[in-house]
């Protein structure tokens, strides 16, 4: 996107109250005359965004194996066969990226270790030359020396590395190895070799997977930005997996004030920024414990569906989302949760551009879109919050009121 992001950009309207957006803007996202945007008004404004029916990111799933066996892993409860995707699965993909107009982002990730893949570089360089901009999600462990200097050449645009600890004791508590020292070193040598070859700065992300365990971890954490060159940090919250991992979570109140912030008869309070310190700590933890609404998050929000995104897993089902990607059980207030994957359809079978225009998706898209769900994420109190077959508002399979992704409790890069 050559667009800046965040910057203000100038719109008018015309004789016939017809809006007119600049002509880069209609380039990027490959608007033409006759074309419906979406529209929704927020407490900051108007959001404008493309159309429904335009796919503006694909998430590639490379691998769901892993060279890790992290205490929060979907696999400490998963069932599902383990695999690498093939080149020919692979090349369905760039045959769709290389027939669209505009071009898309696409993201390296999902459930497994990307650099586990013996041909990621050349799917990152294949990749690049079609895609708006290319990012991979890594635990960082397999970023050797040749690794590293492939990733650049191929013309990767952002590496994130997930970092659950800023210690060597911490990170290994939570990812099972003793690899800490080691990552922070590939860290180091993948923004210097940038540097060398590009002689800019390399676009590092870190994910930080907040829980009981390590919460206190994060400042820490966010210093060694300037010691290995993150240039960006995601938090994110735990989704439990196991029982175990139940006494981790950290959003209890956040999804009590989700909640509140639902309730029409709750007081809204609009907070400015203030700084959390000494003088402060007490009044606001005091206001945010009684007055929930004071605190305003996302919610009721799907952000793949904002983001125009499909998930392409291993072997090559297509997916709305990177929760709906594979079937797994978690805990939601302690209680199991099954989800049950959607798979639209494969791309080895039929192309991916059918499946996303498919009219069964496109409803769901809309549905999500206006989320009509009943509020299973602060509510389940009842057995239909306990899988996503259906709810009490008459949605049936997939039903995404229990989605913590989408009252933006957990988040993904």
């Amino acid at each position: 996107m050559n667009t800046p992001t965040g910057v203000p950009q100038p719109a008018s309207l015309d004789s016939q109250n017809h809006l007119v957006l600049p002509p880069e803007i209609l380039q990027d996202f490959g608007l033409e005359p006759g074309a419906e945007l979406s529209l929704r008004i927020t407490p900051e404004g108007v959001v404008l965004r493309p159309p429904l029916s335009q796919l503006r990111k694909v998430y590639i799933e490379p691998t769901s194996r892993c060279n890790f066996s992290c205490r929060t892993c979907i696999r400490n409860a998963w069932g599902e066969t383990q695999g690498a995707m093939s080149a020919e699965t692979f090349e369905h993909i760039l045959n769709v990226l290389n027939g669209l107009k505009t071009r898309p982002s696409v993201f390296f990730g999902g459930f497994g270790e990307p650099l586990t893949h013996p041909q990621i570089v050349e799917m990152v360089r294949e990749t690049a030359t079609l895609a708006s901009r290319v990012e991979l999600i890594t635990n960082g462990a397999l970023l050797s020396a040749e690794l590293t200097r492939g990733l650049i050449e191929a013309g990767l645009d952002t590496l994130w590395v997930s970092l659950d600890g800023a210690s060597a004791e911490s990170f290994a508590d939570v990812r099972q190895s003793e690899s800490f020292r080691e990552i922070l070193g590939n860290i180091t040598r993948y923004r210097e070799l940038y540097r060398q070859l590009h002689g800019g700065t390399a676009d590092i992300g870190a994910v930080f997977v907040a829980m009981k365990r390590n919460i206190d971890e994060l400042p820490k954490l966010l210093d060694l930005s300037s010691r290995v060159g993150i240039s960006r940090y995601m938090v994110t919250n735990i989704l439990p997996y196991t029982p175990e991992m139940c006494d981790e979570v950290l959003y209890h109140r956040s999804i009590e004030r989700v909640a509140w912030q639902a309730s029409p008869w709750h007081p809204r309070v609009n907070m400015p920024e203030i700084d959390l310190n000494q003088t402060t700590r007490e009044a606001l933890f005091s206001a945010w414990a009684t007055r929930p609404g004071v605190m305003f998050k996302r919610h009721d929000r799907c952000p793949f569906v904002e983001q125009r995104s499909v998930s392409v897993s291993w072997d090559g089902y297509v997916s709305p989302c990177l929760a709906l990607l594979h079937s797994h059980e978690s805990y939601l207030f302690d209680k199991k949760r099954t989800v049950s994957h959607w798979r639209i359809g494969n791309i080895n079978e039929t192309p991916l551009t059918e499946l996303w225009n498919l009219p069964e998706y496109q409803r769901f898209r809309e549905r999500v879109e206006i989320f009509d769900f009943s509020p299973c994420a602060y509510c389940s109190s009842c057995e239909m919050a306990e899988a996503n077959q259906e709810d009490c508002f008459g949605n049936t399979f997939p039903a995404c009121g229990g989605c913590l992704w989408a009252q933006g409790i957990i988040q993904c890069p």
